[in-house]
């Protein structure tokens, strides 16, 4: 009876720790509901791998609310990482459909992912990098937290304002003011689908100096913005 009583315990502590792990997260994700995450892991990381490499790295981020972005960054930002971020609740599932046909069919090439927005501001504001099926677990549960209770604007509020923009640059208003020495509210279709066109690999390309192959991906971008809808300015109460 001693290992049943022992399990018992064991069982009744795991559910326990559960229950305020995730009352804990519920209450964080709410409170960043209204106020801006201040820093994320990816920064401490860069910072981290900076000092790791004698290249110390600072952090240049400035928030600015959904209001003061242009439209057009938000166009060119959906249009090129989540064309249906209006219409799924977080996981897009034609997406990963077509993203495992393809990676069937062409094995041993590059594997193409089925990140949503949602998915991609979970990871970025409450997660590490990694692959890990427990990493991956937690970006679900977030995914459909902030689903629930920020909703699409505020998504797209909070990732426009963390996501790395190049070496130490972080959101959209310093990336703006880095690469076009402007404010994200005065940014034009180009120049919104030239940083757009490098969030896959910010630190590799920049806006202010476009490859062919960004060009092309700018060009393919402004085709698709026109129709991309995006919530309407609101306040978040």
């Amino acid at each position: 009876m001693k290992p049943l009583r022992a399990l018992g315990r064991f069982i009744r502590g795991a559910v326990r720790t559960a229950a305020v792990l995730t009352l804990i997260s519920v209450m964080y994700v709410g409170l960043t509901r209204v106020l801006p995450p201040s820093y994320t892991p990816i920064m401490f990381l860069r910072v981290y791998e900076g000092l790791l490499n004698g290249k110390p790295v600072g952090i240049q981020k400035s928030w600015v609310p959904y209001a003061r972005i242009s439209p057009a960054f938000f166009q060119a930002f959906v249009g090129s990482e989540d064309a249906r971020f209006m219409r799924h609740n977080g996981v897009d599932w034609k997406a990963m459909e077509d993203a495992m046909r393809y990676n069937r069919a062409h094995r041993g090439r590059k594997v193409r992912g089925a990140s949503t927005i949602t998915m991609q501001t979970a990871k970025n504001v409450f997660l590490w990098h990694g692959r890990t099926y427990v990493r991956k677990g937690l970006e679900a549960w977030f995914t459909f937290l902030i689903e629930q209770l920020w909703g699409k604007q505020r998504i797209l509020e909070v990732y426009a304002n963390v996501v790395e923009m190049g070496d130490g640059i972080y959101g959209v208003e310093a990336a703006s003011r880095a690469y076009f020495g402007k404010s994200a509210s005065d940014l034009t279709r180009r120049e919104a689908a030239l940083i757009a066109a490098v969030l896959p690999n910010p630190r590799r390309w920049s806006p202010a100096k476009p490859t062919p192959y960004i060009n092309r991906r700018v060009n393919w971008i402004m085709g698709r913005m026109g129709g991309i809808s995006i919530p309407k300015t609101r306040p978040i109460f």
